[in-house]
């Protein structure tokens, strides 16, 4: 799926800029229960803060984002997680790769963000977070690009399934 993103949309809450955006796009389908979900992802990143991701979203005041952003000039993996307020974490890629996959897993209240080293195809810790349990949420594939409009991005083999083992090192 190709999207290109409109003028200053973004997903925010309050934290260090003191505003709130809630006009990201976002597609998304209702899980019930547990999942991972997966996707490959793939941008024309030029502008601050351009991202694409996959999102858990139980409310507009509750959310995870998870995925590519750029920042200081280079893409870097990014999770922002929205108790409220957002939060913001940021690191490198393991490799410079043109795609990247992302993995977001449900286990209950914790959330488990993970990228795929292009590699040696194993599987890098990012992020384990936490939301709210809920008995229903939406996920899926989310973008934003807050500095201006046209982000071009290529999110690919999205799968939605029962979430994986929770061992964490194996």
């Amino acid at each position: 799926m190709n999207v290109r993103t409109g003028l200053a949309t973004d997903f925010w809450r309050e934290t260090f800029y003191g505003f709130r955006r809630d006009n990201g796009h976002f597609l998304f389908q209702r899980v019930e229960s547990d999942f991972s979900a997966e996707v490959t992802i793939q941008g024309q990143y030029e502008m601050l803060y351009d991202q694409a991701r996959l999102m858990l979203q139980l409310s507009e005041t509750h959310w995870i984002k998870a995925g590519i952003e750029y920042s200081d000039g280079l893409p870097c993996i990014s999770v922002v997680i929205t108790n409220t307020h957002s939060d913001w974490s940021l690191m490198r890629l393991p490799a410079d790769e043109g795609a990247i996959r992302i993995r977001l897993t449900r286990h209950h209240e914790a959330l488990r963000v993970q990228v795929q080293n292009p590699t040696r195809l194993n599987w890098l810790p990012v992020r384990l977070g936490y939301l709210p349990p809920t008995s229903v949420a939406d996920v899926g594939l989310m973008c934003c690009s807050p500095e201006r409009a046209g982000f071009q991005v290529t999110f690919s083999d999205f799968t939605l399934g029962p979430a994986i083992s929770r061992d964490l090192h194996g």
